[in-house]
C-alpha cells in the first residue's frame, strides 16, 4: 500500500543534491512496482503493517498508512485557494493517508502503479468536478477502494484572511452504491454547485488544461486547437471581463455577418427587382391608359339610363304640349257641328229603338222553336223504345235457338267423359324413377368433382411450366451475361453487395415510377475509356463509392429511399442526389499548366458514363474533375510544383498523391499523404467462370426435361377431362329423359282424375240452358205489351209537335214586321249619315289624334319612370368615382353624343395592345410595394449594422490591447524560457479580422540554429520537442495566473535526458523565483558530477529539510502569516503552487529551496507493523552523507544507494 514522505529543501539558494533518496526508496522497489496492489502473498488484500514515526500516521486494524508530517511544511505562506493538506480514505488504492503539499513546487514522484495519479483525482473530485475532466472512469462511485462502500476526500484551501477567517476544508464523500457523492463545508453540510462557487471564488479552473492537467489528458492539451488555446489562456491567466469581452465580439460578429449577408441578399433582390420594374415601367404605363380608357368606356356605358332619362322626359314634355294644343282644337270642331248632328242623332235612337223590338221578337222565335224542338225529341225517344222492344223480341228468338244448339254439344260431351272415365290409366312408381333420376344426378356430380381435380392438377402443370420456363430463361440470361461485358459487371457488383445488386435489379424494373431516370452503381454504369489507366481510376475509388445509386431530384431520392431502407430493408445501399450538370465542375487549372505537371489528364476524361453519374463522381467522392493523372512517377521538382499548386490530388502509375492544407498554419502548412496503387479489380477484362457457366447450363437442361414431363401429364390429364366430360353429358342425357317420362305419365293420370269434375261442370251449364228456354215465353209477352204502351205515348207527343210548330210560325210573322221597320230607320239614319259624313271624318280624326296624343303620353311617362328608376338604382350602387363622373357630364348631352364618345374611346382600345393587364400591373404593384418595403429594411439593417460597427469596436478598443499585452508578456516568458535552453520560440495571436471565433494562439519554436521559428505543430517537432514546448508555455503563465494552485501529470514522459534537465531547471527557476538568476544549463545527460557526492548532498539536504521544516510549522498554521525574518526568495516569491507528478527523474537534477518532494512507496518490500517505528529516514541521509564523504576522501566503500 503506498505511503507518502515529504521533504522540504531549504539549505540555501543554489544547493545541488541528486533524489537519491527516492532513488534509495524506490531503487530496490522498481523491479517490483507492479506489485504495488499486492501483497507478500501475492493477492490484494491489505496489508498487515503501519508506520509510525516521523513521516507516518499508525492506523490500527491492518490498515495501510501514507501520510506527510505537518511538521514539514515550509515557513513560506500558502497562497489563497492553494491546497494546504489532502486527506483520503478508501480511495482508490489508499486506506488512509494525508499530504502537506509546499506552497510552490511540489514533485510527486514514485513507481507507476503507487497512487501518484490518485492525488490528482481526489484534487479534481473532492472540488466539485466530475471524472470527465480526468479521462478515466466514467462514474464517481468507480473511485471507491476495491471491498469498500464509501470514500472520503478532504481537501484544505488556504484563505485570504478577509472572506474566510479559517482555511476552508471540504470534504467530499463518495458512496459505491447509488454513485452518490455528499459535500460538506468547514463540516457543513453543502452540495457539488456550492463546492464550485467557493472554488471559483479562488480562481480555480479545474476544466482548463492550463491549469490542471491530469494524466490522461495531457493528449487531448497536445490536441488543442490553437482556437482552444486562446479561450483555456484567457481563462487561466486573463480577468473574466476579457473571457466575456471575447464572446461578445465572437457573437457581434457572427450577428454582424447574418445582418451582411442578409443586406446582401436584400440589395441583389433590390437590384433585380427595381430592373424589372423599369423594364416594366413603360409597359405598365400603356396599360394603364388603356386600362383608363377601358375604365372611361366602362362609366360612359353606365351613363346610358341617365341620357335615355334626359330624352324620355323631354320627349314626354313636348307630347303634353301636343296633346294640350290636340284637345283645344277637338273642342272647337264639336261647338261647329253640333246643329247639324243633333237631328241624325234623333234617328239614331228611333233606329235603337227598333233594334231592341227586333231582339225581343228574336228571342221569341228562339222559345218557341226550342219548345217544337223539344217535342221532336221526344217523338224521336219513343220511336227509340219502340226499336228497343223490337230488338228485344228479335235477340229472345235468336237465344232460344242458340240454347238449343249448346245444349246438344254439351250432351255430346258428357257421353265422352263418361266413355273415358270407363278406361283408367296404368300405375306410375314415382319412388322409382326418382331413384333413377337421383342416381343419375350424382353420376354427373360425380364427374363433376372428377371434372374440377383434373382441372385443378391441369392449372398446377401449368404453373409449373412457367414457372420452370422462367427459370430456364433466367439461366439462358445468366449465360448471356456471363459472356457480356454488362453481365461481367452486374456479377461483380453481385459479388460486392448483395444488397445492391437486389436494388439495381428492382430500379430497372420500375423505372417508371420515378420523375427522372435513376442511375446504377458506377460499376455497372460506367467504363474506362483507356485500359492502361485502369488502376488509376479505381485508386481514387472507395468501395462505397462502386456501388451508390443516383437519382437527379430530391422527391426521387426520397421514394428510392422509402422501397429500399424501409420496405426491402436493404442495409448495404448508398443513394445520391445529383440535381446539377457536369458543366458545374471544372478543373482547378488549365489545359496547358496540367500538361506542365506530367499530367496527362484529369481522371474525369478517362472514365465514360451518364453524365448524371459522373456529376456525382465529381461532386462526391473520388471528385473526378480535381484529381490529376499520369502513366510517369512525379518527380521531385514537379512534387514541390504541385505543393505550391491549386491541384491537391493526383495519380500516377505507382502512387496516388493528396496533399492536405491547414489555412491555420499559413500558406505553407501541408502535409501529404501517399499509398500506394493496386492492380484493379472491377473495371477489368475477365475469363469467363467456366463453373459457373457449366452449373447454369445444368441448370438449364435439367429445367427443360423437367418442362417436358410437365406437359406429358397435362396431356394425359386433358385427355381424362375429355372422357369424364363425355361420361356426364351421358348421365345428363338419361337424367333428362327419365324426367320427361315421368313428367308425361303423371299428366295422363292428373288428367284422368280432372274427369268427374269436368262431367259435374257440365250437367250444371245443361240445367242452365234448361231453366233458360222455359222463361222465354214470359219474357216474349211482358215485350209486346211494352211495344203497345210506347206507340200509345208517341201519338201523344206528335200533337204537343204540331201545336209547337204553329206558336213558331207566329213569332216568325212578328219578326218579320219589326225587322221591316228596322231597316226603314236604318235607311233614314244612313241618309243622314252620308250627308254629315264629311264632318263626322273631321271630328274623328281630331279625336283620334287626340287619343294618339294622350297615348304618347302614357307611353313616355311609362318609360321616363322605368328609366328614372334605373338612373335611381344606378346613383344608389355607383361609388363616389362614378357619381363624380355622371356630374361632370354636359348637361345637353343627348343619347346619340353619348354613343359618338363612347365610339371614340373604344376606337382608343382598339389602338393598344391588350395583354394580361391585370395580372401585369398588379404585379408591378406587388413588386413596388416589394421595392418600398425592402428599401426601409435596408435602412434599418444599415442603422443596425452601424450599431453593431461602434458595439465591436468599443469592445474590441477594450479588449484588443490588453489581449495584446498579455500574449506579449507570455511570449516574453516563453521566449526566455527557450532561450535558456539555447533554444527560441514566441507566442503571437492569429488575428481574422473577419471571425474572431478564429481568433488563435500562434506558438512558434526554433530547437535547432539552422532552422527558422515553425508553428508548433504535430507534424515539424517530434515528442519530446512539443512536450518542452508545452510545458514552456505553461510555465509562461506562471507569473500571470490567476489560479491558485497548477497541477501536471507525467508531462515529461515525453522528452529526452536533456530536454528533461533543462525543462526541470526552468521549473525549479519560476518556481522558485529565479528568473532573475543565471542558471547553469547542462547541455548532455552526463553533468560530470560525481552521483555518489550528489546523492550525499541530496540525502543531507533532505534530513535538513525535515529537520527545518519540522521546526518552523510547528507553532504555525499553514497559511498563517509569516515572521519578517524570511529571506529574500520567501519574499519575492510570488508564483502559484504547482503539483508536478512523474514516476522518475534524472539524476544531478537541480533543486531549490521551497521545493517539496512528495515521494510515494509501496510495494512488499515495505516494512512490517513491528518494524516501522524503527525506520528514521534522517539516520539514512546521515549515513550516506558520511559514505559520500568518505568515498570523495578515498576512504570510503562506495555509494550505489544499496545501503538504504
Amino acid at each position: 500500500m503506498p505511503s507518502a514522505i515529504s521533504y522540504d529543501r531549504d539549505d540555501g539558494p543554489g544547493s545541488e543534491y541528486d533524489d537519491s533518496l527516492s532513488n534509495a526508496i524506490s531503487s530496490e522497489q522498481s523491479h517490483t512496482s507492479k506489485k504495488a496492489r499486492l501483497n507478500i502473498n501475492g493477492d490484494a488484500s491489505p496489508r498487515q503493517f503501519d508506520f509510525s514515526t516521523d513521516g507516518y500516521k499508525l492506523q490500527q486494524n491492518g490498515a495501510t498508512v501514507a501520510s506527510s508530517s505537518p511538521k514539514a511544511i515550509s515557513e513560506m505562506k500558502h497562497h489563497p485557494g492553494s491546497i494546504v493538506r489532502v486527506k483520503l480514505e478508501n480511495f482508490v488504492t489508499y486506506t488512509s493517508v494525508e499530504f502537506f503539499p509546499g506552497p510552490s513546487l511540489n514533485m510527486v514522484i514514485g513507481p507507476n502503479g503507487t497512487g501518484k495519479s490518485t492525488l490528482v483525482c481526489a484534487i479534481c473530485l473532492g472540488l466539485g468536478w466530475g471524472p470527465q475532466h480526468l479521462g478515466r472512469a466514467k462514474d464517481v462511485s468507480e473511485f471507491v477502494k476495491h471491498g469498500c462502500a464509501e470514500a472520503m476526500i478532504e481537501l484544505e484551501l488556504a484563505g485570504d484572511g478577509k472572506r474566510f477567517r479559517r482555511n476552508p476544508v471540504i470534504r467530499c464523500n463518495i458512496k459505491r452504491e447509488g454513485n452518490k457523492c455528499n459535500f460538506s463545508v468547514n463540516g457543513k453540510p453543502s452540495n457539488k454547485k456550492g463546492v464550485m462557487e467557493l472554488a471559483k471564488l479562488f480562481s480555480i479552473q479545474i476544466d482548463n488544461l492550463c491549469q490542471f492537467l491530469p494524466q490522461d489528458k495531457v493528449v487531448e492539451f497536445a490536441a488543442m486547437t490553437p482556437i482552444e488555446l486562446l479561450r483555456s489562456t484567457q481563462r487561466a491567466v486573463a480577468p473574466q471581463e476579457m473571457q466575456d469581452w471575447h464572446d461578445s465580439l465572437k457573437q457581434l460578429r457572427s450577428q454582424q455577418r447574418d445582418v451582411q449577408a442578409q443586406n446582401t441578399a436584400d440589395r441583389d433582390t433590390l437590384t433585380n427587382l427595381e430592373s424589372r420594374q423599369r423594364m416594366q415601367e413603360a409597359d405598365v404605363e400603356r396599360m394603364r391608359e388603356r386600362e383608363a380608357t377601358k375604365e372611361k368606356v366602362g362609366m360612359l356605358e353606365a351613363a346610358r339610363p341617365l341620357a335615355e332619362y334626359r330624352a324620355a322626359r323631354i320627349k314626354n314634355e313636348e307630347a303634353k304640349e301636343r296633346r294640350r294644343q290636340v284637345l283645344q282644337e277637338y273642342k272647337d270642331l264639336e261647338k261647329e257641328v253640333e246643329p247639324l248632328l243633333r237631328a241624325a242623332k234623333g234617328k239614331e235612337l228611333y233606329q235603337k229603338h227598333i233594334q231592341l223590338v227586333v231582339k225581343d221578337r228574336k228571342r221569341e222565335v228562339d222559345k218557341t222553336d226550342g219548345k217544337a224542338e223539344r217535342a221532336a225529341k221526344a217523338m224521336e225517344t219513343f220511336d227509340e223504345r219502340i226499336a228497343a222492344v223490337m230488338a228485344e223480341k228479335t235477340a229472345e228468338r235468336r237465344g232460344i235457338k242458340g240454347n238449343k244448339d249448346q245444349a246438344r254439344k254439351l250432351e255430346e260431351s258428357a257421353t265422352t267423359l263418361r266413355t273415358q272415365m270407363e278406361e283408367p290409366p296404368a300405375d306410375l312408381d314415382i319412388s322409382s324413377y326418382n331413384e333413377e333420376i337421383r342416381e343419375n344426378g350424382r353420376r354427373v356430380q360425380d364427374c363433376m368433382e372428377r371434372g374440377r381435380e383434373l382441372k385443378r392438377n391441369m392449372n398446377d402443370r401449368e404453373i409449373q411450366m412457367r414457372e420452370k420456363t422462367n427459370q430456364v430463361k433466367q439461366a439462358e440470361r445468366d449465360l448471356t451475361n456471363l459472356e457480356s461485358q454488362s453481365g461481367k459487371q452486374y456479377n461483380k457488383l453481385v459479388s460486392m453487395s448483395r444488397d445492391a445488386a437486389q436494388a439495381w435489379k428492382w430500379i430497372q424494373e420500375n423505372q417508371d415510377q420515378f420523375e427522372k431516370p435513376v442511375f446504377g452503381p458506377p460499376i455497372v454504369e460506367c467504363s474506362i475509356k483507356d485500359p492502361r489507366y485502369v488502376d488509376l481510376i479505381e485508386a481514387l475509388f472507395q468501395k462505397n463509392d462502386f456501388t451508390v445509386f443516383t437519382t437527379q431530384t430530391k422527391k426521387d431520392f426520397k421514394k428510392l429511399a422509402d422501397q429500399l431502407y424501409q420496405r426491402m430493408k436493404l442495409v448495404q445501399v448508398n443513394i445520391r442526389t445529383m440535381t446539377g450538370g457536369l458543366e458545374e465542375f471544372r478543373p482547378p487549372i488549365g489545359q496547358q499548366e496540367m500538361r506542365q505537371y506530367g499530367f496527362d489528364g484529369w481522371a474525369l476524361d478517362f472514365i465514360e458514363g451518364p453524365e448524371p453519374v459522373l456529376a456525382m463522381l465529381c461532386g462526391e467522392g473520388p471528385r473526378l474533375h480535381l484529381s490529376g493523372v499520369s502513366l510517369q512517377d512525379t518527380p521531385q521538382h514537379i512534387f514541390d510544383m504541385l505543393q505550391n499548386s491549386p491541384v491537391s490530388s493526383w495519380v500516377t502509375k505507382k502512387s496516388f498523391y493528396k496533399i492536405n492544407r491547414r489555412r491555420e498554419y499559413g500558406p505553407g502548412a501541408t502535409s501529404t499523404a501517399v499509398r500506394d496503387v493496386r492492380a484493379a479489380q472491377y473495371w477489368t477484362e475477365q475469363p469467363v467462370d467456366l463453373a459457373a457457366k457449366r452449373e447454369l447450363q445444368e441448370l438449364a437442361d435439367g429445367r427443360r426435361q423437367e418442362i417436358e414431363s410437365v406437359q406429358e401429364d397435362r396431356n394425359n390429364l386433358r385427355l381424362q377431362l375429355a372422357a369424364v366430360k363425355d361420361e356426364m353429358e351421358r348421365f345428363q342425357a338419361d337424367k333428362g329423359r327419365l324426367e320427361k317420362e315421368k313428367e308425361n305419365k303423371q299428366r295422363v293420370i292428373n288428367q284422368f282424375k280432372a274427369l268427374p269434375v269436368r262431367l259435374a261442370s257440365i250437367q250444371e251449364r245443361l240445367q242452365s240452358i234448361n231453366e233458360a228456354l222455359a222463361g222465354v215465353r214470359v219474357r216474349y209477352r211482358s215485350l209486346d205489351d211494352q211495344q203497345d204502351t210506347a206507340v200509345l205515348e208517341k201519338a201523344q207527343a206528335a200533337v204537343r209537335y204540331a201545336t209547337s210548330i204553329q206558336e213558331l210560325k207566329t213569332a216568325h210573322d212578328n219578326l218579320h214586321e219589326a225587322e221591316l221597320m228596322l231597316i226603314e230607320a236604318s235607311s233614314d239614319v244612313e241618309i243622314l249619315t252620308q250627308r254629315n259624313a264629311a264632318m263626322n271624318d273631321q271630328v274623328e280624326r281630331k279625336a283620334a289624334e287626340l287619343q294618339e296624343a294622350s297615348d304618347g303620353i302614357a307611353i313616355g311617362t311609362a318609360k321616363a319612370k322605368k328609366v328614372l328608376k334605373v338612373v335611381q338604382n344606378l346613383m344608389a350602387s355607383s361609388n363616389e368615382r362614378l357619381q363624380e363622373f355622371f356630374r361632370e357630364l354636359p348637361t345637353g348631352q343627348t343619347l346619340e353624343e353619348l354613343e359618338a364618345e363612347i365610339e371614340s374611346e373604344r376606337a382608343k382600345l382598339q389602338l393598344t395592345h391588350e395583354g394580361n393587364n391585370d395580372g401585369v400591373i398588379r404585379e408591378f404593384e406587388v413588386r413596388q410595394r416589394k421595392i418600398d418595403n425592402l428599401k426601409a429594411k435596408l435602412e434599418e439593417i444599415q442603422h443596425g449594422l452601424g450599431e453593431l460597427d461602434e458595439k465591436i469596436k468599443e469592445i474590441r478598443e477594450q479588449w484588443e490591447p490588453k489581449l495584446d499585452g498579455l500574449i506579449k508578456r507570455i511570449s516574453n516568458s516563453f521566449a526566455f524560457n527557450m532561450k535558456q535552453i539555447n533554444c527560441a520560440g514566441e507566442v503571437g495571436i492569429y488575428k481574422d479580422e473577419n471571425d474572431f471565433d478564429q481568433w488563435a494562439i500562434q506558438i512558434q519554436v526554433k530547437f535547432r540554429e539552422s532552422e527558422p521559428l515553425t508553428i508548433l505543430d504535430s507534424h515539424r517537432q517530434s515528442g519530446g520537442e512539443r512536450a518542452v514546448s508545452t510545458i514552456f508555455y505553461l510555465m509562461s503563465l506562471q507569473s500571470l495566473t490567476r489560479s491558485p494552485f497548477r497541477v501536471v501529470d507525467e508531462i515529461n514522459q515525453g522528452m529526452d535526458p536533456r530536454n528533461e534537465r533543462l525543462v526541470h531547471a526552468r521549473m525549479v527557476a519560476i518556481a522558485t523565483g529565479k528568473d532573475d538568476e543565471q542558471l547553469e544549463i547542462l547541455g548532455s545527460e552526463s553533468n560530470g558530477v560525481d552521483e555518489a557526492a550528489a546523492a550525499a548532498a541530496a540525502a543531507a539536504a533532505a534530513a535538513a529539510a525535515v529537520t527545518t521544516t519540522a521546526n518552523s510549522d510547528e507553532n504555525n498554521e499553514p497559511g498563517a502569516e509569516k515572521p519578517a525574518s524570511l529571506s529574500a526568495w520567501e519574499r519575492q516569491s510570488s508564483g502559484s503552487q504547482y503539483f508536478l507528478i512523474t514516476p522518475k527523474l534524472l539524476h544531478g537534477l537541480r533543486y531549490e529551496r521551497g521545493m517539496r518532494v512528495l515521494c510515494i512507496a509501496s510495494g512488499e518490500y515495505m516494512p512490517f507493523e513491528a518494524d516501522r517505528s524503527s525506520v528514521d529516514f534522517g539516520k539514512c541521509v546521515d549515513v550516506r552523507r558520511g559514505l559520500d564523504s568518505g568515498a570523495v576522501s578515498g576512504t570510503g566503500t562506495g555509494s550505489d544507494g544499496a545501503g538504504l
